[in-house]
């Protein structure tokens, strides 16, 4: 396919990477030109806006920071909407509000373009081994047409309902994770507390109903103190912000979500927020006299 990517970050490098590898034929764009030298280097065409890089594809991608920089890059004065033509899927695998995915979609359905929210779970370690998580609101048809891309970039790819219910799932997932790395840290911080030896912890732990994948990987990270960024700390409390957003429009009690962002929002006043997620446990180790 003819395929534009707009937004090459951490996660949106190496997911156009694969696309190229894919035998897509690819256009970038992004807001710092040295962001896209990789991808040229590798074969894509730049693009000068947007809109530029939408004309004449088969399908557009964008893997930004946040729902106003999808709807700027979407529908902005030099949006892909300006460039598109009728018939035109676009996709977007940042993570926003559900809400705000369904306004996108009624606008650029408006326009002719069927929109898919796509956001991913994996990390930068899944965007470059291209088995990251994927998980798809929209129409059915827009997401047969999406599925060629979505499987050179995930293994796990799941359409999940109408437009919002990819990032209703991501929100989910966000849940499930934010709360799970923040346990095993709590884990960690209180076996070393104790005086007992944090990789014995997780040994046993791992044998049991103790398991997780988080566990299991970030865990060990903790272990090594690696806690170079592969999903940083603001972006975790920016996506339980988005929870607890739609916990709020729904009237629904999420306690453990709460704490958790609470956490996480510690992490960033801390001069935290650049770091991973994982990090939580150099914040609970200050707090409880361990650093």
């Amino acid at each position: 396919m003819k395929i534009a990517f707009i937004g090459l970050g951490i996660m949106g490098r190496p997911m156009a990477l694969n696309l190229l590898r894919g035998g897509h034929q690819l256009t970038v764009w992004a807001r710092r030109p040295e962001s896209m030298q990789p991808l040229l280097d590798a074969g894509a065409r730049a693009a000068e806006s947007p809109a530029a890089a939408a004309a004449g594809q088969d399908l557009v991608i964008s893997m930004v920071a946040d729902a106003p920089d999808v709807r700027e890059v979407m529908l902005g004065a030099q949006g892909v909407a300006q460039g598109a033509a009728a018939g035109l899927v676009a996709v977007d695998m940042s993570t926003i509000a559900p809400s705000a995915a369904r306004k996108i979609a009624e606008d650029l359905a408006a326009q002719g373009i069927d929109f898919i929210d796509a956001p991913v779970s994996g990390g930068e370690v899944g965007a470059i081994a291209g088995n990251l998580s994927i998980m798809a609101g929209g129409s059915e048809a827009a997401f047969a047409r999406a599925l060629p891309a979505f499987e050179c970039m995930g293994k796990n790819v799941v359409h999940v309902g109408d437009s919002g219910a990819g990032q209703v799932t991501k929100a989910a997932n966000q849940i499930v994770t934010g709360m799970g790395v923040l346990a095993v840290a709590e884990a960690f911080a209180f076996a070393s507390k104790n005086g007992v030896d944090r990789g014995k912890v997780r040994e046993a732990l791992l044998g049991g109903f103790a398991y997780s994948r988080i566990l299991e990987n970030h865990g060990q990270r903790m272990l090594d103190r690696n806690f170079k960024p592969g999903f940083k700390s603001w972006m975790h409390e920016k996506d339980l912000n988005i929870v607890m957003q739609t916990a709020h429009e729904l009237g629904l009690y999420l306690p453990g979500s709460a704490m958790a962002g609470q956490m996480f929002a510690a992490m960033v006043g801390s001069g935290l927020g650049e770091e991973d997620s994982i990090a939580v446990l150099k914040l609970l180790e200050g707090l409880s006299g361990q650093a």
